[in-house]
Formats: C-alpha cells, structure tokens, sequence
C-alpha cells in the first residue's frame, strides 16, 4: 500500500496589531521569537515537517505569505533549514479562503491530491509532541475526504477566540463567533465547546470541491489569477490583478460554517499540548515562564514588589516597581504600557497611528533586508545617521538618489564599493562619500558580516528617494 501524501501548508499572513509596538506590519508577530527560540513561523513549519512517520510521504511545507515579507520567509526557512515546495506570494490580502485555495491549486499540479495539513503561522504549542500525534490522527481521517478540524479544550471563558459547539463525539454542530464575556462563561459551563485553532486537514480535492459548492465565485476567481500566475525559483506569484479582484474571506465563513448538514461533514480532533495563539499580550503572558509572583519577563528587565505582571525589554534596560496585572512592552522606539485583562484593544492604537501616518505602525527603527538590516540611530533636520549590518557574499541594488548624498564608514568587515564608474576596497576605520545623484552599490565580498555607520544629508531623506538601476533581489 502506498504511503499517504501530506502536504502541509502554513498561512503566513496577517499583521499581529495586538501584539504591537514588538508586531509591526513590516516585521509581524510570526516572524518574532516570543516563545523559545525560533520564531512562530517556524516553529509552525517544524511541527508539521515532524508528521512524518512510516506510512506517511510529507513533502516539504507550502508557505502562502505576502509579497512585503519574501525575504523574511526564505530566511527563517534557511535558518530552520526547511526547504519549501513552493511559497505563495499574494499580491495583496485576501483573507484566508483565497490562500488555501492557491495552495490547494499548486498542490494538484501534476494530477497529485495530497492531504492538506493547514495551520496559521503564529501560534505556539508547549508540547510538539502530543500536537504531532493527534495531526497524524486527523489525517488519517481525512484519507477519505472528512473534514478534519483541532479544537482546543477551553480552561478558561476566553472571549478572543471562536468556538466549535461539538455533539455527538466528534461531529462538529455549528461555529459560534468570538463571544462576550457570559456567553464564554456558560459555554465552560455547559461544556461542548472547543476553541476554535484555525488547525484543520482535508485533502486538496476536498476543499477545492466545498469551495465549489459553497462560493463558487472565490473558486473561479482564485483559478483564474492562479493560472495566470508567473514563477521563478524561489516563489509563485498569482496575477496582482486578478488576485485583487477575488472576494476577501476567511475559512470559516466561506466553508467551514456552512458544512454542518451538508455532505461535507466536520469532524474535530480533541488537541491537549499547550495551544496558544499568542494574539495578544495576554496570552504571551500566559505561555511565559513565570516567577513565584506571576511575572514574565523578557531581556533587561528589573521587577520590584510586581504581580501578575509581563516586562519586554528590547533595546534598554526597564524597571518596574509595584505594578500589578500590567504589561510593559519596550522597544527602540515606542513603549506599550497597558492593563492586562485590556491587551486585546492595542489594536485600536496602532489603527489610530495609522489612520495618523505614524511609521511606528509600520516599521522598527531596526528594518530588515534581504541583504541584512540597518538601524536608523538618529536623525534631524537634513541629516539621518544609520548603522548598516550586510551579510557575507551579499550586496545591496546598484542605485542613485536624487535628494541626499552618504558618507560610508566601515566599522566591522570589508567593504566593496562602487561609486559610478570605480571599484574600491575598504577595510575598518576607512570612508568614502557617495554624491548627491551618483550611482553606487555597496557589497560585502568578505565571509564576516560587514558593518558601516552611513550619515546621509539633504533636504529630503526619506526611504522613497531610491532609484534602482539593477537589484539581485527582484525589487522595483
């Protein structure tokens, strides 16, 4: 008999805004290291790679994310040293619906129907193992095409999350939304209810037939950007147009909902091994180490007479003294000071900073790269100062600028830059100045990483004023 084909798929998008100032649109919660030390999306990626066992053919994960976050993607799963069979890129947010049906659609090529083993890319789970087990179990049943989801026995009235009401063993009866605090209560009272973990199997034929059936119109429009989709060796991109104009949805409400008493039963898999969603501070606090007063902390933090309470420290040292059920979230540019049973309304601060034009909601001060990172370490009117990290063998676009000129100074490596027309070695302690409207890259040819304070001047300094004439990474 031959083995199953698993293929598992990780949903790599969504912005974390609850998890803000540490989560930001350009850096978002799956790819922090909140729990361990790998980060959520690969820790994701690892749990599903362990399903294999005898009897099981697990290819390597399919990763659907957005365009902004490529590089990050192919980074971690470097580090994590997972090879992907493909990563998704969607042109824009479609919710989650359209994602799965691009990985259903890339999974069927070559006429295969592997079992899909779905889960999002930012949740946590303190017992691999036990989770490991009970994805092996789910996806021996959706060998026969059942839909297969995990629900999570709830501990507590948890009002953040989405409910499974479950009769019958393991039938799944209906959805509940997320609830309000009483409805929570009674639903740890009755019992029934599970939490719904976004986790579920099913196989590509499957789901693609439900989608039919159900919304056809997300079905039709997500082939037919799918089929237009251009590829390179790295990534699959659907057509940006045509991606667009696919209905937003997510899961839920596009199928899951609407199977119960269709012939598309749902069946749930009881799951105990230290789920979290970690969709708020509330919860990293939840899943942290705790002192014998009930504090979490994270980096330089001092905690004095404190209780129930959660200090991220990122780039300094912070103090705390006599807080209780309060959580302290610094990082190099903006601090979160905020009520813990409130953790779920940081969301309405980083809408008001966006709805401001604030960059904090988008970026850190710490931005990465494909190439590496840089720090922005000062800025004023006409000059911004910043600390430069470019890995070995990297280099960055060969570009101008028309509003600022750079000086170079390399503290750390070695240094290979071209100003128009030349090519010159720079070691430690040297500089160079790169004009105003001069066209140049920086490399690094050495195997150290290669580290250089850049102080740029002009009128205008922002990140806009780049023109790029030739880039190894794809960017415009």
């Amino acid at each position: 008999m031959p083995d199953l084909l698993l293929q598992p798929v990780v949903l790599c998008g969504g912005s974390g805004t609850r998890l803000w100032p540490l989560s930001r649109a350009g850096f978002p919660k799956q790819f922090l290291v909140l729990s361990g030390n790998s980060s959520l999306f690969q820790q994701a990626a690892q749990r599903l790679v362990a399903v294999s066992e005898p009897g099981f053919a697990v290819a390597p994960p399919l990763v659907v994310g957005n365009e902004a976050h490529r590089f990050l993607i192919l980074e971690q799963l470097r580090e994590a040293q997972i090879e992907p069979t493909a990563v998704l890129l969607e042109p824009s947010g479609r919710n989650t619906a359209p994602a799965v049906t691009l990985a259903a659609l890339q999974a069927r090529l070559g006429g295969a129907d592997p079992v899909l083993l779905v889960t999002p890319a930012d949740q946590t789970v303190t017992e691999p193992e036990r989770f490991v087990q009970a994805l092996r179990k789910t996806a021996r049943a959706a060998a026969d095409g059942r839909v297969v989801l995990l629900g999570i026995t709830p501990d507590r009235p948890e009002t953040g999350y989405g409910y499974l009401r479950v009769e019958a063993g393991e039938a799944v009866q209906a959805f509940v939304e997320k609830p309000d605090a009483a409805s929570a209560e009674r639903y740890l009272a009755e019992g029934g209810y599970f939490w719904n973990a976004g986790i579920f199997v099913l196989r590509a034929s499957t789901w693609l037939a439900a989608l039919g059936e159900f919304r056809p119109d997300i079905l039709r429009a997500t082939e037919a950007a799918f089929a237009a989709r251009r590829g390179d060796q790295r990534f699959v991109r659907p057509d940006a147009a045509l991606f667009s104009a696919i209905p937003a949805e997510s899961v839920d409400y596009a199928v899951m909902e609407r199977c119960p008493g269709s012939r598309f039963a749902i069946d749930m898999q009881p799951l105990t091994a230290g789920w979290n969603d970690l969709g708020a501070w509330e919860a990293v606090w939840q899943v942290g180490e705790k002192d014998a007063d009930g504090n979490v902390q994270r980096g330089d933090a001092l905690l004095e007479d404190c209780r129930d309470t959660l200090v991220h420290a990122n780039s300094r040292l912070v103090a705390a003294v006599g807080l209780q059920d309060v959580m302290v979230v610094e990082t190099a540019d903006a601090v979160l000071v905020i009520d813990r049973q409130r953790s779920q309304q940081v969301k309405a601060v980083v809408e008001r900073l966006a709805r401001e034009g604030r960059e904090e909601q988008l970026l850190h001060r710490k931005v990465h790269r494909p190439w590496g990172w840089y720090d922005g370490i000062d800025s004023g009117t006409r000059f911004k100062v910043k600390r430069i990290q470019v890995k070995p063998g990297a280099s960055l676009s060969r570009q101008m600028h028309h509003h600022r000129a750079e000086h170079w100074i390399v503290v750390r490596g070695t240094a290979e830059v071209t100003v128009g027309g030349k090519t010159l070695l720079l070691s430690e302690n040297q500089s160079t100045y790169i004009p105003l409207g001069e066209t140049h890259r920086l490399a690094n040819p050495g195997k150290m990483p290669l580290e250089i304070i850049e102080v740029q001047s002009g009128a205008y300094l922002d990140e806009d004023d780049i023109v790029r004439f030739d880039d190894p990474y794809g960017r415009n």
